[in-house]
């Protein structure tokens, strides 16, 4: 007669614990935190890393004409807003590290988006569109009036702002973004260190909110952009 085995045998020294089986339950629910600044966190850092993987595949949308401009710019901006809302945080910021940092631990390959992060703003932002500008940038009333007063009006607000000591990127980085905004309301021409407001742009965002320019960038700086505006100025003639 042939003896039965168990399925699955187990070795003679091997002994169930038994109080280790029973606090196991199946039935319950995995928590991720015990606090809810704990769950705060992981929500935090989750929008973060769905901020940037939808920000890569925009730009590549973008990119292959798949979306409207207005649309592209709209989206864009409202995550690069939401994205430097959360690592402004700063338990968040602790957790989160770096961008480069974030990426190496989640193994996340998004140059684009990388990219739009570190510039800090739409591209249609920084490069004018061949239909953004109005076609009679010098006349002289209308909407292309108006609009070059505005561009002007920013320029000049800017560099006061530098001759009066603003020297914080929070107190810079949105008024140089309204120069760059106005002026592609104007033109869409590459005039005369146009490309200094970008890196500019760039430079700032990077920074700290409350980090502030040297003196000596802060010179430079305003070299640089009254140089632009004489750049910008040029186009109008």
């Amino acid at each position: 007669m042939i003896s039965r085995q168990p399925y699955a045998p187990t070795p003679h020294s091997y002994v169930p614990n038994t109080a280790l089986s029973a606090t196991i339950n199946l039935d319950e629910e995995v928590k991720l935190a015990d606090t809810r600044a704990e769950r705060d966190l992981h929500d935090s850092l989750a929008e973060i890393f769905s901020i940037i993987v939808t920000l890569d595949e925009l730009e590549k949308a973008f990119l292959k004409d798949a979306i409207p401009e207005a649309d592209y710019t709209e989206i864009c901006e409202r995550s690069l807003k939401q994205y430097k809302s959360l690592v402004a945080d700063e338990t968040v910021a602790k957790a989160f590290v770096g961008l480069e940092e974030f990426k190496a631990k989640w193994d996340l390959e998004v140059p684009r988006a990388t990219e739009r992060i570190r510039v800090g703003m739409p591209s249609t932002a920084i490069t004018a569109s061949s239909g953004s500008a109005p076609a009679a940038v010098a006349a002289s009333g209308g909407t292309s009036g108006t609009l070059i007063l505005e561009a002007t009006q920013d320029f000049i607000t800017f560099l006061d702002a530098l001759r009066l000591g603003l020297l914080a990127k929070d107190q810079l980085h949105p008024l140089l973004t309204d120069v760059i905004q106005s002026v592609n309301k104007v033109t869409d021409r590459d005039f005369d260190n146009r490309g200094k407001i970008v890196q500019w742009l760039i430079t700032l965002n990077q920074m700290k909110a409350t980090e502030e320019l040297s003196e000596e960038q802060a010179r430079e700086l305003e070299l640089d952009i009254n140089s632009a505006y004489q750049g910008f100025k040029s186009t109008l003639t």
